[in-house]
């Protein structure tokens, strides 16, 4: 069975960082690009309009969707198989449990890494990377904690810390437990988060 990788985590854990790694190190990872319409980053998304977004969704297209920084965003299906049915491994971002369970249902053996960071270390990368809403992205990291403690037996393949971690590090694990087959369970999330 083809293989595919969730990174969940706050803003400035290292989702885009890890996904840059892991593609160094093995081209077949591939960036899964999310479907945005709004305002901000634009770099990594698909970019089109609310109303292909609501299409998609009325037609069963959509693994997961949601709205924040004043953006929607949705993973779909056929996004997710192109790359599948190019040799790639899919590598998506998500920042709620329930992104990560509802892509989980995608028929692909899924690695299931939960990326966590300090607050003052999101706050840090947002800054150095130029964020202008760097509020926003805090607030996010709160969110992203609480959403972790109310999914706190959600199955996780892996928890790396990427503030103790290098992001070679932090590969490097994603690629052993992927080629390992390493299965996910529940972990001490209370203990992760603080």
């Amino acid at each position: 069975m083809a293989s595919g990788v969730i990174l969940y985590g706050p803003p400035g854990s290292g989702k885009d960082t890890v996904t840059g790694e892991l593609s160094r190190l093995r081209t077949e990872f591939a960036l899964f690009q999310r479907l945005k319409a709004g305002p901000g980053r634009t770099q990594g998304y698909r970019l089109t309009t609310v109303d292909h977004i609501e299409e998609l969704s009325r037609a069963g297209g959509l693994l997961y969707r949601n709205a924040r920084y004043d953006a929607e965003y949705a993973i779909d299906r056929q996004g997710v198989a192109s790359l599948v049915d190019a040799g790639r491994i899919p590598v998506l971002h998500m920042g709620q449990v329930m992104g990560a369970s509802a892509v989980a249902a995608f028929p692909l053996r899924w690695t299931r890494v939960l990326l966590w960071c300090p607050l003052n270390v999101t706050e840090s990368r947002s800054i150095s990377r130029g964020d202008k809403d760097v509020e926003a992205r805090l607030k996010a990291w709160h969110e992203t904690r609480e959403d972790l403690l109310a999914h706190a037996t959600e199955p996780w393949t892996l928890t790396l810390r990427t503030d103790q971690l290098s992001p070679t590090e932090s590969a490097n694990v994603i690629i052993e437990a992927l080629a390992a087959s390493a299965p996910a369970e529940s972990r001490n999330i209370r203990e992760i988060v603080g």
